[in-house]
């Protein structure tokens, strides 16, 4: 009964050693994890932000349009260069 016991003991202890590994990989797993989810997270700030920028593209350009149209805008007397301006967006109608 006693080696039964001593057995069960041992076979215990193996369990438990094996389960934890024992070499310190549990802390440096956790550390990449944690390292890639704040990159993640970098990414995603950054990628809102582009959204956010994108929107107001979109809605500055919107603007224009409306601004060109309710101007009534002769756009077959407008030089070329101005007209190119115009669509880039480095000139807006005044």
């Amino acid at each position: 009964m006693k080696k039964i016991s001593i057995a069960i003991t041992l076979a215990a202890m193996a369990v438990s050693l094996a389960a934890c590994g024992g070499k310190g990989d549990d802390t440096l797993g956790s550390q990449v994890e944690k390292s890639a989810d704040n990159r993640a997270d970098a990414l995603e700030a950054t990628a809102d932000n582009l959204e956010d920028q994108a929107e107001a593209v979109r809605d500055n350009a919107e603007q224009q349009s409306d601004a060109i149209d309710d101007a009534d805008v002769n756009a077959q007397a407008m030089p070329q260069a101005q007209k190119d301006a115009l669509v880039n967006g480095s000139e807006k109608l005044r």
